[in-house]
């Protein structure tokens, strides 16, 4: 390893993964010195990082210390606890500990829509982003999604649509959004964080210094502390004034602004009662942006959502297949099947992985309410089936593709197969695009007659 550069404006940034290259080669391009440091002991990229960045040092396995106390700021990467003994003591010392949004925030010149929250997050973002473009907006869309941050930045951007992870709000001072949002809470990370209230006060950071707020009416988690500043926009529910909720004209139901009808629900491609309040939310976050109001309506008609997020398979002899292998918590798993609830015909819902430490009794109400059966894989598929047997009727697979057969013959024509884990995918499959892509490879296999 090179020696330590002899300067005292030396950076620290640990993680190298695909937010420390950026941040990496973001500071490279300011001609700011730095150094790099991995938890890891052999990253999987590390011959990549060395070829890139020959002259940087580059320490790998446990935190020293010493190289983070002669560094005047820390830019740590979301994967990274900010808790690190060897974080802390730098931090104790004075050390400023930013992460790569703080870093964007600091040069963006264009307004920010902050997105948050356990689930839809990636959803509500690129729509919003797609409302834009449909407005001729020069927009970009990154962040916890696709492109990182500080690849983002440019001269030419006149909107930023940015998905945020409660990893990467854990280290923003300020973000100063022009509208942020959190879409939602329910437990998750709770193998990171030391309890739900930890989660909580980390993604509520998203509303420091915002000048607009979109909450979830049907979410108080979501709500801003009453020193926010800003005056909430509510999405979600029945319509009313300073909301963007659902009313009815002539019979039918349609998503509205205050009480002015918007569009019928029913013109919406995007499936289940869930994503009918992700495009409230989208909705209310792209207005108050000032992105046109009849762009969005277009956007949001032609928005057919995104893989591996409650994703339209096939139907095979009248059974529909549907993949939200990205839902790898309770909350998503719980918006999944209530959005796609079908009594009297059956939701036959594959469940399990690693479950990261959350409590799955609280999806046996929801089983229960309607005709449910569940199929189990994974790690903790006895946990699972521990918290929900008294709900529903269960069955245990070997595979994917077992777990995608024997959902099929439990199944009858006008019954449905979901596949949302409610659990991280790391057990079984290399992420959950791997998961959903063996699942719907194994729905294709399906021989119908």
């Amino acid at each position: 390893m090179s020696q330590m550069i002899a300067t005292s404006k030396v950076k620290a940034v640990i993680g190298t993964g695909i937010t420390g290259l950026s941040v990496a080669r973001f500071l490279a391009a300011q001609q700011q010195a730095f150094v790099l440091l991995d938890t890891r002991t052999t990253p999987p990229n590390l011959e990549k990082v060395q070829q890139e960045f020959p002259g940087v040092t580059i320490e790998c396995g446990e935190l020293n210390p010493h190289t983070l106390l002669a560094c005047d700021e820390i830019i740590v990467s979301p994967g990274v606890a900010v808790a690190t003994p060897a974080i802390e003591q730098a931090k104790n010392a004075g050390i400023p500990v930013v992460g790569d949004i703080e870093l964007f925030v600091r040069y963006a010149k264009a307004p920010i829509v902050a997105i948050t929250g356990s689930n839809a997050k990636s959803t509500v973002t690129t729509l919003v982003g797609e409302m834009a473009k449909t407005a001729g907006i020069n927009v970009a869309v990154g962040g916890n999604l696709g492109t990182p941050a500080l690849e983002l930045l440019g001269d030419a951007v006149e909107l930023y649509v940015m998905e945020l992870s409660s990893f990467q709000l854990e280290t923003v001072t300020k973000l100063n959004a022009k509208v942020a949002t959190i879409l939602n809470i329910s437990a998750d990370h709770l193998d990171r964080y030391e309890n739900m209230r930890a989660y909580i006060l980390a993604k509520l950071r998203v509303y420091f210094g915002a000048e607009h707020i979109v909450v979830n009416r049907k979410d108080v988690l979501t709500h801003p502390p009453f020193a926010a500043g800003a005056k909430p926009i509510y999405f979600g529910g029945s319509a009313d004034f300073g909301s963007f909720g659902l009313t009815e004209e002539n019979g039918e139901e349609y998503l509205a602004k205050n009480l002015t009808p918007l569009m019928p629900s029913r013109e919406l491609t995007i499936r289940g009662r869930h994503n009918v309040d992700n495009a409230l939310a989208a909705l209310a976050l792209g207005d108050a942006a000032g992105i046109p109001m009849d762009a969005m309506l277009t956007a949001l008609k032609s928005f057919k959502g995104l893989k591996h997020r409650c994703e339209f398979v096939a139907t095979k002899n009248g059974v529909e297949f549907y993949n939200d292998s990205k839902g790898t918590n309770i909350g998503s798993t719980l918006a999944a099947v209530q959005g796609l609830a079908r009594d009297p015909q059956q939701l036959i819902v594959i469940l399990g992985g690693e479950g990261k430490g959350q409590d799955f009794t609280e999806l046996a109400p929801a089983l229960k309410a309607i005709n449910s059966q569940v199929v189990l894989i994974g790690r903790d598929a006895p946990i699972i089936e521990q918290a929900v047997a008294s709900a529903t009727t269960i069955t245990h697979a070997s595979s994917m593709q077992d777990a995608v057969h024997k959902a099929f013959n439990l199944a009858k024509s006008g019954d449905a197969v979901l596949l949302s884990p409610a659990c991280a995918s790391f057990d079984m499959f290399k992420n959950y695009e791997d998961r959903g892509e063996k699942f719907c490879a194994a729905v294709q296999e399906l021989n119908a007659s």
